[in-house]
């Protein structure tokens, strides 16, 4: 299933962004890459009540019918929210959040931690998108989201069947907690 497939993801194109290039700030047409704007869960409905377990490709539609690729992170997110998912598990190809010196994971961690840690520069790269999504997960109503190594054997299982797991869960603020 394609993100645009009964419309899906409707999205926006990002157009121009700011990149580094060559130790540079330059700005960069990105193409025809887009931006979710909603989701339209209503296929995705129809297929797991009938028993079936969607795989989607993130491409959306925009307002012009035009095809653009979104962030894979960003648009599993986005269609998490839209179910109304318990749980947003991110498979990755590494074992979750690193610390600096990318020597351990961190198993735990609140929406709080997770901000000051992109903050102060330990997540970077490739892993922002992925906390990103997770983040705005649990920030619109998914109470946990996981990032786990998908290409070990046995890791989902263990990841979310098990007290301790192998990647990180991510949940809300203990703070948010207490006060529901």
């Amino acid at each position: 299933l394609a993100g645009n497939d009964a419309n899906l993801l409707h999205a926006k194109k990002t157009g121009i962004k700011k990149v580094i290039v060559d130790n540079k700030e330059e700005e960069v047409d990105l193409g025809f890459v887009g931006d979710v704007t909603s989701v339209d869960p209503d296929i995705l409905n129809i297929l797991l009540d009938n028993g079936y377990i969607p795989v989607i490709s993130p491409i959306g539609v925009d307002s012009r019918c035009s095809e653009l690729n979104i962030n894979a992170d960003t648009a599993a997110g986005e269609i998490a929210i839209a179910l109304k998912a318990y749980k947003f598990v991110n498979l990755s190809d590494i074992d979750g959040i690193m610390n600096g010196d990318r020597t351990e994971t961190y198993h735990r961690l609140t929406v709080a931690e997770s901000r000051r840690l992109i903050d102060e520069g330990v997540i970077v790269g490739g892993m922002i998108p992925k906390l990103d999504a997770c983040l705005k997960c649990i920030e619109n109503g998914v109470e946990f989201a996981h990032i786990v190594n998908g290409n070990k054997d046995h890791n989902l299982l263990i990841e979310l069947f098990t007290d301790d797991g192998v990647g990180t869960m991510i949940k809300r603020d203990d703070a948010d907690i207490a006060a529901e």
